[in-house]
């Protein structure tokens, strides 16, 4: 497949490490321009609040600063970086549709059960109602080997 521009979206965990190293190897080998992106959820998205005792909300600088330090594996590979705020799934779906991307890389958590119930699952969202191929990848867990 010969890809024009392929979105990496993250949120700056390591579960997207993997995906985006696999993200620059398509792009190199397409030639294409891989888009590096995070969503920044509006505190709302937590519920706020005297019960919200998360983290303070880093600033757009802070945020700029984060994901300006995500870096395609191959240097050589063009990319350009997107900040925007809102719904993680609904962001990243317009943001294919409105880049006309060809391709979605993403690392996915993988949480199942009552975690899945509770958070959801915002790559099976985005595989759900991307307009284009999402290709997401997991890290495996290790297994212990017995001796």
């Amino acid at each position: 497949m010969n890809f024009k521009k392929i979105l990496f979206p993250t949120d700056f965990s390591h579960c997207g490490d993997a995906a985006l190293q696999m993200a620059t190897v398509l792009a190199k080998e397409s030639g294409a321009t891989l888009i590096i992106a995070h969503v920044e959820e509006p505190p709302s998205a937590y519920a706020g609040g005297e019960m919200y005792y998360g983290m303070l909300d880093p600033s757009i600088e802070q945020l700029q600063k984060l994901l300006h330090e995500i870096k395609p594996t191959d240097e050589s590979v063009s990319c350009q970086y997107e900040l925007v705020t809102g719904d993680p799934a609904q962001a990243i779906i317009r943001m294919a549709t409105d880049e006309k991307v060809d391709l979605i890389v993403m690392g996915t958590h993988g949480r199942t059960g009552f975690l899945h119930l509770l958070i959801g699952s915002t790559a099976e969202a985005i595989v759900r109602r991307a307009p284009c191929p999402v290709l997401t990848y997991k890290e495996p867990h290790e297994v212990a080997v017995a001796d």
